[in-house]
């Protein structure tokens, strides 16, 4: 088993440090509100006083923080306390550019740093479940791949390229926030209509969302926008959507309308509705 260190033990962090401590890992932990290691103390996490003092003895050093700047100031405050051959591993979600130039920039200096990034909450966390993926130098990976495994239900090695990882879980995480603006809009109009929220949601069974992402967005992202649901007609149902929600707050829906509503104007009426992601297919 081995020594590892945890910085930042918020909901997801403190159900990593939760589970390594009986996978029979020895975990120290550090976080900047003490209570919240102190409560994983009936895990076996050791609390730490300071960052340096967390990641002395440990071979790897799990980053589970808020953003790009805690991880910089955290990284900075437990730097006296890393061994040579420790490895820090973030699964922060942070801004891919600045991702790059952390990872170029620590193993310049000597630190080992990968970025790996998750998809789980804390209960797939404690049960290994959920996706990991990673970033950074190859070797560094294939050296931590097997305990990383022993996180996750699905381990996904991104490649050497430093802020692919971070990327990705930007991708995802748009995917998930937009499905749940979305819920909430559909949640509206059966607030409107009268009809049970649950009623809506198992209604939206009836749909394969799956299907749509791989056969339309793939198209989408070649450039073909052959109508088989011309915007017009998509623009006319939202049209239809707000109507009926009234006025209500709707968190998508709206904005969906106005783009669509640009689009028409400049031409795009007759195209496919998933000509709303035309721009985005224009490189620079």
């Amino acid at each position: 088993m081995s020594n590892i260190a945890f910085l930042g033990t918020g909901l997801l962090g403190s159900a990593f440090a939760e589970a390594a401590a009986q996978r029979g890992d020895t975990v120290t932990a550090w976080n900047r509100s003490p209570d919240k290691v102190r409560a994983l103390a009936s895990f076996g996490v050791i609390a730490a006083a300071s960052p340096t003092e967390a990641v002395r003895k440990a071979r790897r050093i799990h980053l589970v923080l808020k953003d790009d700047a805690v991880v910089e100031e955290v990284l900075a405050a437990a730097r006296a306390g890393l061994s040579p051959d420790a490895i820090v591993i973030d699964h922060t979600t942070t801004l891919p550019a600045r991702t790059a130039e952390r990872l170029q920039r620590l193993n310049a200096q000597g630190v080992k740093y990968l970025h790996c990034p998750v998809f789980m909450g804390p209960p797939a966390a404690r049960t290994a479940q959920g996706t990991m993926m990673a970033a950074g130098p190859r070797a560094l990976f294939d050296s931590v791949k097997a305990d990383l495994a022993k996180m996750t239900g699905r381990l996904e090695y991104m490649g050497e390229r430093a802020d692919l990882a971070a990327v990705n879980k930007l991708f995802g995480n748009a995917m998930i926030i937009g499905v749940a603006a979305l819920v909430a809009d559909i949640l509206t109009l059966a607030q409107a209509s009268n009809v049970k929220p649950e009623d809506a949601i198992r209604l939206l069974g009836m749909i394969d969302l799956n299907t749509s992402v791989s056969g339309r967005g793939m198209k989408m992202a070649q450039g073909n926008f052959a109508p088989s649901f011309e915007l017009t007609m998509g623009r006319k149902d939202v049209g239809l959507m707000l109507e009926t929600a009234g006025q209500r707050p709707m968190a998508a829906l709206a904005s969906i309308a106005a783009r669509m509503d640009q689009l028409i104007s400049a031409g795009h009426g007759n195209d496919d509705c998933s000509v709303l992601g035309i721009d985005a297919l224009s490189r620079p």
